[in-house]
Parts: C-alpha cells; sequence; structure tokens
C-alpha cells in the first residue's frame, strides 16, 4: 500500500510503545498544532537561503515524501537552533556592553614583560596588547584566551592583573580547584618577584581567623590581588572595588557563573573579566561557542619546550616500559603513572589503585618512593601529596584522579598512562602536557590493549602530533560538542538537531542572519519578533 511504501521515521521508544503508536500521536499533534505555529525567521533570509517555511519543516520531518525532503526539513531546523543561539550570544554582549567598567589604564603595560627571566613569545606580546587595550576602556572586557598546555597564559593574565593593580583597582584570578589556585598564587609570585605585587591565596584550607583577615582587606581594598577558587564568588567576599577578575578552565566555568561576576556592588562599575583555557578549540567554532567573548590566541609554545616523545604500546611491553621509567627515576628524575577512574566508585577504586602502586613498588619499581592519588583523597591529603611531589620527596605519583591542569612539576619527565583507551584525546593530550615543564626530553607511554579502530586512531594521532589545536579538532569530530563541552559545564543550550561541528557551514549564514536581525531591533521588542524572543529566551535558558 501507498503508506507502507513512504518514509517512515524512527522514534527512539521505551518498553510498551511502539514507533507506530509514536507516529499517530505526533501526526495528531501536528494536526492540532502546527496551524497555530508561527514563522520565526525573517522572510528575507528565509528566500534567500532557501530554507522551508517552518510548519513546512516539521510536517516534512516527521512525514516526508522523500529524502530530499527530509534533508531540506533537517537543514531548515539545524538553521534555526543556530540562529537562535547567535541572537541569544548576541544580546548576551549587548547587555554587557551597556555596563559600565573602570578603564584601568594606569599602569606600566608591556614593561611588565622586561622584567621576567625569560623572552615572551610573539603571541604573548599580541594576546597580552589585546587585553590591554581592552582593559583601558570604560566597557566591561569580555575575552578569551585559549592556548595549549605550556603556550604561557598565565604570564599575560600577570600582565593584566599588575595593569588593573597600578590603576587602582583589585583584580582576583579564579581556578576551579585548590591546588590549582595555590599553583597560581606560586605562579605569580614569581613572575611578580621584581614587582611590587604579592598575590594573597584564598582557598577552602586556610585557617578560619586568616580567612577573615583576608575577606577584610578584600572589603577594605588593602588587598590588590587574590588567587582563590571560584569561592571568591560567594556572597561573603565582597571586594571594595574588584576591577579585573581572571578565570581559569573556562570550560568549566558557564555563562552562569560569569553572569555572577556581572553582579558587581550597587552603583558598582562591572569588573573586566579575562577567561582562559588550555582546550583549545578551532577558531571558527569559538568564534561560534563563545560569541559573548572576544578570542585571543596563543599558537606559538615558549623556546625550549621540546615535543614530548610519545609511545602507543599493548600490555605485552608493560615490564619494559616500567623498566624505561625506573631508567628516569634513578638519573633523580621524577614521573607519573595515570590510570582511569573505576567507574564502581567507593572501596573498589582505592583498593584497585593501593593494589596498582603496591604491586609497582614490589615489582618493576622497588626502592623508589610512590605516592597516590585517588578519587576518595581528601583535599588536604591530596594537597600533602601533590607538595611532596614537588618538592622531590615522592619520585613517582600514581593517580587515579586526573592529575590537575596545570600543575607543574618541572623535573617530572616521563608519564605512563594505563588503559589509555579510556581518555578522551583532549584529555590524553593535557594529562601529557604535565611532563616536559622543564623544557628538555619528556616521554609518554600509552599502554592499551584495545582493539577497536576509533581507539587505535585516537593513540595513533598521540604519536603523531603534539598540536592541541589539531588533537581537539580531532576531539570533537568523535565526540560531538556535547561532550567534549559538557553541558553542564560550559553553559550552553542544548540542541535538538544542530551539531557545531558537522553543521558548520550553516554557521556563517545563521550568524549573519541573526545579525540583520539583532541590528534593526537589539531587544527584539517589535511585534513581529515577539514569538523569537521567546524561542531565544527559552533556548539560552535551557
Amino acid at each position: 500500500s501507498p503508506a507502507a511504501a513512504r518514509l517512515r521515521p524512527v522514534y527512539p521508544l521505551t518498553e510498551g510503545i511502539t514507533s507506530r503508536q509514536i507516529e499517530g500521536l505526533v501526526a495528531c499533534a501536528m494536526e492540532q498544532l502546527l496551524p497555530q505555529l508561527p514563522e520565526v525567521l525573517p522572510e528575507a533570509q528565509r528566500t534567500a537561503l532557501q530554507l522551508l517555511p517552518r510548519r513546512a519543516a516539521l510536517r516534512a520531518v516527521h512525514q516526508p515524501k522523500d529524502l530530499a525532503e527530509a534533508a531540506a526539513a533537517r537543514r531548515r531546523l539545524i538553521f534555526e537552533e543556530l540562529f537562535f543561539m547567535q541572537l541569544g550570544l548576541l544580546r548576551l554582549r549587548q547587555s554587557v556592553r551597556e555596563k559600565s567598567a573602570p578603564a584601568l589604564c594606569g599602569g606600566t603595560g608591556l614593561d611588565f614583560f622586561a622584567s621576567l627571566p625569560f623572552a615572551p613569545t610573539k603571541a604573548q606580546l599580541r594576546a597580552a596588547e589585546e587585553g590591554l587595550r581592552d582593559l583601558a576602556k570604560p566597557v566591561p572586557m569580555r575575552r578569551l584566551l585559549q592556548g595549549d598546555v605550556g603556550s604561557g597564559k598565565t604570564a599575560v593574565a600577570a600582565a593584566l592583573l599588575e595593569q588593573a593593580a597600578q590603576s587602582g583597582w583589585q583584580a582576583a584570578l579564579m581556578a576551579p580547584t585548590e591546588l590549582l589556585a595555590r599553583q597560581h598564587c606560586e605562579t605569580l609570585a614569581k613572575l611578580f618577584a621584581r614587582r611590587s605585587l604579592a598575590p594573597v591565596l584564598l582557598t577552602g584550607s586556610i585557617p578560619a581567623a586568616q580567612k577573615r583577615k583576608i575577606k577584610a582587606g578584600l572589603r577594605t581594598g588593602s588587598i590588590p590581588l587574590v588567587v582563590g577558587t571560584h569561592a571568591l564568588l560567594q556572597k561573603d567576599v565582597a571586594f571594595a572595588r574588584l576591577g579585573l577578575a581572571v578565570v581559569d578552565e573556562q570550560h568549566r566555568f558557564g555563562v552562569e557563573q560569569r553572569s555572577l561576576l556581572e553582579e558587581a556592588g550597587a552603583g558598582q562599575p562591572s569588573p573586566h573579566v579575562l577567561v582562559m583555557s588550555a582546550t583549545p578549540i578551532p577558531r571558527s567554532l569559538a568564534l561560534f561557542v563563545f560569541g559573548d567573548l572576544d578570542i585571543s590566541v596563543l599558537d606559538e609554545l615558549p623556546p625550549g619546550r621540546t615535543p614530548v616523545e610519545t609511545y602507543a604500546v599493548t600490555s605485552a611491553l608493560r615490564a619494559r616500559a616500567y623498566r624505561y621509567v625506573a631508567k628516569h627515576l634513578e638519573q633523580g628524575r621524577q614521573g607519573y603513572v595515570v590510570c582511569p577512574r573505576v567507574e564502581d566508585e567507593g572501596e573498589s577504586e582505592l583498593t584497585a589503585a593501593t593494589q596498582f602502586a603496591a604491586q609497582l613498588q614490589a615489582d618493576w619499581l622497588r626502592g623508589y618512593s610512590v605516592g597516590l592519588l585517588h578519587g576518595r583523597c581528601k583535599p588536604k591529603q591530596k594537597e600533602e601529596v601533590m607538595r611532596a611531589f614537588a618538592a622531590g620527596e615522592i619520585q613517582l605519583l600514581v593517580s587515579t584522579t586526573v592529575i590537575e591542569v596545570g600543575v607543574d612539576v618541572p623535573n617530572a619527565v616521563i608519564m605512563v598512562i594505563e588503559n589509555a583507551e579510556r581518555f578522551g584525546l583532549s584529555q590524553l593530550h593535557q594529562l601529557r602536557g604535565r611532563v616536559g615543564r622543564g623544557g628538555g626530553r619528556a616521554t609518554c607511554i600509552l599502554i592499551s590493549d584495545a582493539e577497536n579502530e576509533e581507539a587505535r586512531r585516537r593513540l595513533e594521532l598521540m604519536k603523531e602530533t603534539n598540536d592541541g589545536f589539531v588533537i581537539a579538532r580531532e576531539d570533537l569530530r568523535l565526540r560531538g560538542p556535547g561532550d567534549f563541552f559538557g553541558r553542564r559545564q560550559h553553559g550552553l543550550p542544548q540542541f535538538k538537531l544542530a551539531d557545531l561541528l558537522e553543521d558548520s557551514a550553516l554557521l556563517p549564514a545563521a550568524k549573519e542572519a541573526a545579525l540583520a536581525v539583532f541590528q534593526e531591533d537589539p531587544s527584539l521588542a517589535a511585534p513581529e519578533h515577539r514569538q523569537l524572543r521567546a524561542e531565544v529566551e527559552r533556548m539560552m535558558e535551557a
């Protein structure tokens, strides 16, 4: 029969419901609701891009005459999602631009780099210049600083932090964990060693009396520079005059948290915000995903950073790999062993990690000091192990938790990653970036018995390149943007159909169409934009 021969949709099912039943319900819903559904795309753009009308697209995506009509329907609905998102980001950016910020132009700017014991890269100078230019304007800076592991983002941030402090305003650097906050504080103290600025650390583990003192200093303005976790955004932390906030690891700090920074005290100007990320993503995509931010890219590594030599081997070569690790420890060097977290949290992870560390010490690494970090370590315990490792008291660190991005132990030159197929590409690249931070030769050995093609391809790519941008592009392709960015972290809307990578050809047109509407009616207040405004707000809040 003709009905049986036509294309049929395939719906995700649950027990007790058939695809036919859903098909019937959808047909019924369309009958009642489609006639009431308004068109939301401006007619001029819709015709220019040869997009189906909205009602026709929704009908055809469920009941297409043929594959060509199904593809045209998908294209229209995907474009619509990208268009809504772009409009949402334009409105977000506009709301920031309408705020005022302090013009921070009282510092010595790029002179900061002259006081450092190393020469900055051209990329660092360019990024610092872009940031300093933004700081001098009376509108809030919203800039993303993207750079691969070891590209020198902290030095760029330091130049801007100093500019804020020298202009008589306070500055704050926020990191996702205590460990990283402590490390940033130490790095900044070194960078400012020849300057008159000293960072103060505020984290959960600081004694209560000291905490009270620091919070009082922030309230009165006597502390110009503070480093801490996102706890710095809590209600009980008040700044006298916060001029600049630098946020590390952008992907863990979404649009929602950024908006907290907008809420400066009543009558207070908004602080400038610099967000840093060591997860490089292709620039075209970054401009779309972080449409409310301007972008600076650090695309060169400081001289002396040699690529980490990477090998992928099977467990048959495990003994040889650990003998190679022992050789490095014998020479006074340090190393990491990373095991994936055990899915079943609790005792099993602790037992597996403890047994593995004990086995290493009893067997291939007898006589060397081995430290252990696992998911059940208390923060204080974790800090203590990391401190001992950084001080050289522990030679090999076995870790089941991902070693924090940014943790810097220059003497660590070798890493073994067990069951490497269980980690994402960008994660493997971040981990590998923990070794070789003191310059010179460093090695990463990926151990995996995985036989599926995708896992093998990931490991091959790790061997072939140390370029984070190449790796991120492939990771995006393999995992899709939803998993890559992590919905809860980046605060971006979820798409029903659009895929930022697969549908990137439609991005420029969606951006252009959104800009045309936005320039004509930024608040989407016109009667013909009422429905569009509702759709955009719904998507940005989802």
